[in-house]
């Protein structure tokens, strides 16, 4: 018997970026191309968030590397370093309060 999978269901990674149940995501918040706004919109779904299970901060960098460690091979290089800076940003954001 053969089980056919749409391509919306076929990763279990895109249905936790879809679904997370720590965070509700902005949508397409790993597609942007500005870090600042992408550490400010996770900075602001962790805080918001009354189902993590560790620390705002925590919880926002988890999901993000997440994102880029299992979309990685499919992202482009210019992506991948605007989410990379979005770390960078996310840690600054946290530092300042």
């Amino acid at each position: 018997m053969t089980v056919i999978h749409s391509r919306k269901t076929k990763y279990w990674s895109g249905r936790v970026t879809r679904g997370s149940n720590a965070l509700d995501l902005e949508e397409g918040v790993f597609t942007w191309k500005d870090p600042k706004r992408i550490a400010r919109s996770l900075k602001r779904s962790a805080e918001e968030s009354t189902r993590r299970k560790g620390t705002p901060f925590h919880s926002a960098m988890s999901m993000l590397n997440f994102y880029i460690n299992r979309a990685g091979k499919n992202l482009g290089a210019r992506q991948k370093a605007i989410l990379q800076k979005a770390k960078e940003e996310l840690r600054l954001l946290f530092l300042r309060g």
